[in-house]
């Protein structure tokens, strides 16, 4: 019993898991949804779509003469305000809303939006959410 009293905890609570099962569901049905669209409506689709997977994670480039001087795991701080838009689910999901009512009708775009959806969602799912004004994760 002693000994087990000075182990540090590993185990996630169930809230959690289940939040980050929820958002990888979300990843790859997302990534499912942008691979079809490419496939449906052609290179220009599948492109877009893999752009904005990676785009977001670009943010850091706003302030890379910064980064020397960061801590391990620190956005640049005058990166964090273009890295927290890039990773609000709510942006993305809102312009697809909007694409869905209004009379739009450009496949590349809401493939270009699955992308983005899908790269939220697989942050999420692996633990990475929005940063801090000092730019370190949010706990």
């Amino acid at each position: 019993m002693a000994a087990l009293a000075g182990t540090t905890r590993t185990s996630r609570s169930p809230l959690t898991v289940l939040r980050r099962t929820a958002w990888l569901a979300l990843a790859l049905f997302w990534s499912a949804f942008a691979v079809l669209e490419g496939i449906n409506h052609g290179w220009l689709a599948g492109a877009l779509a893999l752009t904005l997977l990676v785009l977001p994670d670009l943010a850091f480039l706003v302030a890379l003469g910064d980064a020397p001087r960061m801590a391990k795991g620190q956005l640049p701080p005058r990166a964090v305000p273009y890295y927290n838009a890039l990773h609000r689910a709510a942006v993305p999901l809102a312009l697809i809303v909007a694409y869905t009512l209004l009379p739009v009708s450009w496949p590349p775009a809401f493939a270009a939006l699955c992308g983005w959806l899908a790269h939220i969602s697989y942050d999420r799912a692996f633990g990475y959410g929005l940063r801090t004004k000092e730019g370190f994760q949010r706990g």
